[in-house]
């Protein structure tokens, strides 16, 4: 499998560890895929002109994931700040809201169009600002969107007629809630939802046929990433074997040893700077 990922990329801020780490959802996926045997794997996104943006370019390098047709900008990095609980839960407390991410918003050319049809798949999210250029992408591949918690049925509407696989966080979901919520997907043209529920079973369905998944137990030291993790072990696997129940147990086995890890992937660097 070839993929892409198009959209963010942060340094994930650790205040009480003084470290960051390279991340945001679709680095995350891009890295990890590539981690899980896909042949290919390439990100764009656009990359500001700080130390962290240096960092990131780095670990991207490290990995050999291709990033030749990001953008590069004078500005600064997504950094979100983020302290651990005790059980190795991510807590986000906020962070700057002058990134280059924030400030300008990825538009594709036709030259970018042409590289992604190179692809058998291209990851993106609701973190990533690109909803409008889905339509575009869809004509070259075929769409995996990370929703997290967003369920509004206007948003649905836009993203899911253009896309083959949805992801959403739902530990908060009945499960009435999350049926009616695959339901809703389904009937806007998306082939493949599915939702995880922090530590419940992960509950998938394909075309309307429902599928369980435990997850794996395992020591936590960080969770963060874990959920990209999730998805890019279920990208890889299922596009390669087209097994469901395989696909959905490779992802939480990946899930379970991103949670065993400080950071989404790894490559610690101090963090300088005092945060006010």
């Amino acid at each position: 499998m070839k993929i892409i990922s198009i959209g963010d990329n942060v340094t994930d801020c650790y205040l009480d560890k003084k470290v960051y780490y390279p991340g945001g959802n679709c680095v995350n996926v891009a890295v990890n895929c590539k981690r899980y045997g896909a042949s290919e794997s390439a990100y764009i996104g656009i990359f500001g002109n700080d130390e962290k943006a240096d960092h990131i370019i780095w670990a991207l390098d490290q990995e050999g994931i291709a990033y030749k047709y990001s953008r590069f900008m004078m500005g600064i990095s997504g950094q979100p700040r983020v302290n651990l609980t005790p059980e190795g839960d991510r807590v986000f407390v906020g962070g700057p809201k002058n990134t280059v991410q924030h400030i300008v918003r990825l538009r594709l050319t036709q030259e970018d169009l042409q590289y992604i049809s190179k692809f058998d798949l291209c990851h993106t999210s609701c973190y990533s600002s690109i909803e409008t250029e889905l339509p575009k992408i869809k004509k070259r591949c075929n769409i995996s969107f990370d929703f997290s918690e967003n369920r509004e049925r206007k948003y649905l509407s836009k993203v899911c007629p253009h896309i083959k696989f949805a992801f959403f966080s739902g530990a908060d979901l009945s499960i009435d809630d999350i049926k009616y919520l695959i339901k809703t997907c389904h009937l806007l043209g998306t082939e493949i939802v599915g939702i995880t529920r922090g530590s419940k079973r992960v509950l998938f369905s394909k075309e309307g046929n429902l599928f369980e998944q435990p997850i794996k137990p395992t020591k936590v030291v960080d969770t963060m990433g874990a959920g990209d993790s999730f998805i890019a072990g279920f990208l890889t696997y299922y596009s390669e074997n087209k097994n469901m129940r395989e696909a959905l147990n490779f992802a939480v086995i990946c899930a379970a040893k991103t949670c065993s890890i400080d950071g989404a992937f790894g490559y610690p660097h101090e963090l300088k700077e005092e945060f006010i």
